[in-house]
């Protein structure tokens, strides 16, 4: 699967507001306010934050994201959790692709990999445009993605502070492991 070429990293630091996904088990069901913020650490890897609230509430999880193959040209990373999040003892490690990005880095496509099971579509608003989003929609199924199980993330405007630390340390994990 082709994936963005030469992606500048700086360039791609910064808070992305989640816009819509395919739904999965690591990620709570039903949450809102969906965002990841990434900045670059000092031994050159991306430190990763991913946040969302559900029932009215933060949760978070932290990790790291780093080129799969430093070799290459391709943007295709690696993202590294460590699991349970209140404990991190076992490292989880995932495909991060980026699939589109427009020239401005304001939007990206991302899928997980090769097996086409995650997408997400990400904008550095929290609202995006019908036209751009139905373009990205169409460059997932170009790309082989069923794109009608993507799944609006609502988001409000202006977004949630986020200064607070998250005092569950990672619980919404196991929860969302049991939602039906």
């Amino acid at each position: 699967m082709e994936v963005v070429k030469n992606l500048d990293l700086q360039r791609f630091m910064g808070r992305w507001y989640e816009i819509a996904s395919f739904p999965n088990f690591f990620q709570p069901k039903n949450g809102e306010n969906t965002r990841a913020t990434y900045t670059v650490n000092e031994d050159g890897t991306v430190h990763v934050l991913n946040e969302t609230y559900k029932d009215g509430k933060k949760v978070s999880i932290e990790g790291t994201a780093y080129k799969a193959d430093p070799k290459t040209n391709e943007a295709k990373l690696k993202v590294k959790f460590y699991v349970p999040p209140f404990l991190p003892i076992i490292p989880v490690t995932g495909d991060y692709w980026v699939l589109y990005i427009d020239d401005d880095y304001q939007y990206v496509l991302v899928g997980g990999g090769p097996t086409k099971k995650f997408l997400w579509i990400l904008c550095r608003s929290t609202h995006m445009g019908d036209e751009t989003y139905n373009f990205l929609v169409q460059k997932a199924k170009d790309l082989g993605y069923e794109a009608s199980k993507l799944h609006k993330t609502p988001q409000t405007d202006p977004p949630p502070e986020t200064e607070d630390v998250p005092k569950d340390k990672g619980i919404w994990w196991i929860k969302s492991l049991f939602e039906k």
